[in-house]
């Protein structure tokens, strides 16, 4: 057990905050996963951060008497997070193995996962174009073994990360963007081993539960941010923050004004579970904020305010040629589907996201992370 001094400790009770506004929305709803067992891959990402600390919280405070156990998963193609091995040593019900999903499940222990939340994929913008077939086989291959195993299990549920990606570039008519819409997505490029990937992933989502029943739930999430992702992971967010705890000027490689929307970790959580325990199978709900749609330009610009830094956002080309290629102007979700049907409703301001996020990287991330960091440029 990690002791009371510890940074995982520390880390852990100031993290506690973040799921208390989630046990708070979810409500009664959370006594599903009592006595339950659950699967989760892609345990050593960012939303596996997210979901594993929230678990531990739950079995901590509220499922005491019935706790639910826990199989994290991965591959750890980016390593092994100290994180995750303090988590797992200090969570009696929590299982930590090494499996990589684009091979069948290996039979553990005969025992069944009563929910599957699927989060192994490629999501880094700067990494997937690096490694396109291997985006392609961890999101098609690795999905499909994660159907085949709901199946067999007979899985209550499992939870689908499709992706706000699949929608392309829309027209300025359709943003917000709801789910009717059908996408304008280019099948060749440098984006397009990850959003047709996602868009096949519905695809088998929708025949599985056809075809077998599995009752697989589809989400689309707009860009989440928040305690977890790495320094290094490449997305727009953890780049700016890298620039500003290294006191850089924020280097932009476009002129600044494509506009996205950003999701707060807990809120995303909250959207991701109220599709995982809900009746809706094999359809996409939005979870994300409609709120405000920022600027990359003005966005880096309240990070450093929200920051007291008196660095600047700087414009910089991209040496790379297709650098913007494919790259959406505007990603802005409607949620009015996920707010009827599923009661998700988001509450955290982005100000004070950016400044909880700055806060525990400056309090909980080691600094010889931030070093290892080269200064980027972001879109």
């Amino acid at each position: 057990m990690a002791g009371e001094n510890s940074i995982f400790s520390k880390a852990e009770k100031w993290l506690d905050e973040d799921w208390e506004r989630m046990e708070s929305a979810l409500s009664e709803r959370l006594e599903a996963f009592r006595e339950k067992r659950v699967l989760v891959t892609g345990a050593a990402g960012f939303l596996g951060f997210g979901f594993l600390h929230f678990f531990s919280y739950l079995n901590r405070n509220l499922l005491k008497t019935g706790r639910l156990s826990v199989v994290a998963a991965d591959n750890y193609i980016r390593g092994r997070p100290r994180w995750l091995v303090e988590l797992a040593a200090a969570s009696p019900d929590m299982k930590v193995i090494r499996q990589d999903i684009t091979k069948p499940w290996p039979d553990l222990d005969g025992k069944k996962f009563d929910f599957i939340i699927h989060g192994a994929s490629i999501a880094s913008p700067k990494v997937y174009r690096r490694y396109p077939l291997e985006t392609l086989d961890t999101n098609i291959s690795g999905l499909r073994h994660m159907l085949e195993l709901a199946r067999l299990h007979h899985s209550e549920s499992i939870l689908y990360f499709s992706s706000s990606e699949m929608y392309g570039d829309p027209p300025a008519h359709e943003i917000p963007t709801s789910e009717v819409y059908r996408g304008n997505v280019s099948c060749l490029g440098p984006r397009a081993c990850y959003d047709e990937s996602k868009r096949l992933g519905e695809t088998l989502c929708y025949l599985y539960f056809q075809q077998h029943g599995v009752r697989a739930k589809i989400v689309r999430p707009f860009n989440n941010y928040g305690p977890g992702l790495r320094l290094a992971d490449g997305r727009v967010l953890s780049d700016f923050c890298s620039d500003v705890l290294a006191d850089r000027d924020i280097v932009l490689r476009s002129d600044g004004s494509p506009t996205r929307t950003f999701c707060y970790v807990s809120d995303a959580l909250t959207g991701y579970l109220l599709a995982l325990l809900s009746a809706h199978h094999a359809e996409p709900f939005n979870v994300g904020t409609e709120s405000p749609e920022i600027s990359m330009r003005d966005l880096g610009r309240m990070l450093l305010d929200v920051a007291g830094s008196k660095r600047h956002v700087i414009h910089a080309p991209s040496d790379e040629i297709d650098y913007l290629t494919d790259n959406p102007n505007r990603r802005c979700p409607n949620i009015a589907k996920a707010r009827s049907l599923l009661g998700y409703t988001p509450l955290v301001d982005l100000r004070f996201g950016l400044g909880r996020m700055l806060e525990w990287y400056k309090r909980f991330v080691a600094m010889e992370e931030l070093a290892k960091d080269e200064p980027g440029g972001h879109a």
